[in-house]
């Protein structure tokens, strides 16, 4: 297991905290507005990190969700968390999913923003994009506007979502005058299937659970329904009106609300 990049927001409440995982090419920042209104509206003590190959996490060749769902356990471990509930957008709910099943007694409540325990079809576009993430090229000495600008260039004829782009220019960082990406284009490309895909596991997970989908979004649709029912039998499945795949970006007091509603009482 990798020693994870992570920050404990403290709460007043002696609940299990909340522990936040993100999607593809994020960071633990994509959900620090989220944690930060539950520690302020719940009192909850509030864990974000950052997986293995993104943000300040260590990088490895390895990518699987049961490689994350142990690097997290192991963060737990070391922070003394015995329970937890576990909240994750997209690769982060596939590796919150993983973990519930794999260690049910460490998990008290369940939650997958816009993401189900099925295939992500959607390998051809991350390729795609670790394509023209990978093309950048950027000259030494440019001060940050100018080199996002040409980055955010260089990526606009693949990656045509302004919001899209910016979100990817996240992981532009600056080192001795170097401009590269901090992600691990090399690892995240080599097991895209994988993280598209999502592990076999014959044991459900008896805990309750909520899948809270983008009613704009396609990562959770009915033909997934019986996999969700089979893996997470006490799942509650809703939809948010006009929110997209980054839900809690989309549609953030929405989210919030539906969050704070499934939390057991403080």
């Amino acid at each position: 297991a990798l020693p994870l990049a992570h920050e404990v927001l403290e709460g007043a409440g002696a609940r299990p905290p909340l522990v936040l995982l993100h999607g593809l090419f994020g960071s633990r920042a994509n959900l620090h507005s989220v944690a930060k209104a539950v520690v302020r509206r719940r009192g909850t003590k509030v864990l974000v990190l950052d997986a293995r190959n993104h943000g300040g996490s260590p990088h490895s060749p390895l990518m699987s969700y049961e490689a994350m769902s142990e690097d997290v356990q192991h963060l737990l471990a070391r922070l003394g968390v015995t329970k937890c509930v576990l909240l994750g957008h997209s690769m982060g709910g596939k590796t919150a999913m993983v973990l519930a099943l794999q260690r049910p007694d460490l998990v008290e409540r369940l939650i997958s923003v816009d993401i189900s325990p099925s295939t992500t079809a959607a390998v051809s576009e991350f390729s795609g994009y670790v394509s023209a993430m990978r093309s950048v090229k950027i000259p030494e000495g440019l001060p940050r506007s100018a080199a996002r600008r040409l980055a955010d260039e260089q990526l606009r004829p693949t990656v045509q979502l302004p919001e899209l782009r910016q979100f990817l220019l996240t992981n532009l960082v600056e080192v001795e005058g170097h401009y590269m990406w901090r992600v691990n284009l090399e690892a995240i490309s080599h097991h895209l299937s994988d993280i598209m895909s999502f592990p076999v596991f014959h044991k459900p997970y008896p805990g309750p659970t909520l899948f809270l989908g983008g009613s704009k979004s396609p990562y959770i649709s009915p033909k997934d329904y019986p996999e969700i029912r089979r893996l997470f039998p006490k799942a509650d499945i809703q939809f948010i009106e006009g929110a997209g795949h980054i839900v809690h970006q989309d549609k953030f007091e929405e989210f919030m609300t539906a969050v704070l509603n499934f939390l057991p009482p403080p």
